[in-house]
């Protein structure tokens, strides 16, 4: 990576920063001043942990994402991997194209809401995101501390189809208390145990 950013880029990583890049891989904090060749250090656990898995690399906005992108990408494309930013006001189709590659620039909210909408897929095609493997996240005390105040909410469509709560009762009734469910009185829940959600899918048919 040292030699790929002094042959693209003409910058050499100085030892201080090769330091900074070892800690980073190591999933620590790297403090370092304004100018001190922040985005230049992440490119070295990015590299690293790209070998092995998808790497995100957390910015704080669509700017520095794409900006990030356009200038330490040439080094890993050198090396032989793929980089992406993701945008705002990408569709599905795009994101998933940027999500497919080796490093994947964006914002928290982005990566946050992309996630969550994954999770409301019917289908695992449908996903844009991929397996979560490793992150480089940029001014982690705005991400973490400040940003984590605000929640990231989703909501889906109200769907007008009610026959699936009738079927959802039926396939209720036929489960057996004891075996397929555990019903717990003080906290006034209920759950099902791992041969209920079998008995379950198998009598809704999934």
């Amino acid at each position: 990576v040292r030699e790929s950013a002094r042959r693209n880029l003409n910058m050499r990583h100085y030892p201080v920063q090769m330091i900074g890049g070892y800690f980073l891989h190591k999933g620590m904090i790297a403090e370092m001043v304004t100018g001190e060749g922040k985005t230049l250090v992440s490119s070295l656990p990015a590299y690293l942990n790209a070998l092995v898995g998808k790497v995100h690399v957390v910015t704080v906005n669509d700017y520095l994402a794409l900006r990030d992108m356009e200038w330490i990408g040439p080094i890993h494309i050198a090396l032989g991997l793929t980089v992406g930013a993701i945008q705002s006001k990408m569709g599905p189709e795009e994101r998933q194209k940027h999500y497919a590659c080796d490093i994947t620039y964006g914002t928290n909210n982005e990566f946050g809401f992309d996630y969550l909408r994954d999770n409301m897929k019917p289908v695992k095609e449908l996903q844009v995101q991929g397996p979560l493997n490793y992150a480089v996240v940029d001014e982690i005390d705005n991400i973490l501390i400040d940003e984590a105040r605000t929640p990231l909410i989703i909501s889906g469509p109200a769907q007008d189809d009610l026959t699936k709560y009738s079927k959802a009762n039926s396939v209720a009734l036929k489960l057996i208390p004891g075996t397929d469910f555990e019903v717990k009185e003080k906290e006034h829940t209920c759950h099902l145990t791992d041969a209920g959600v079998k008995h379950a899918e198998e009598l809704a048919g999934v």
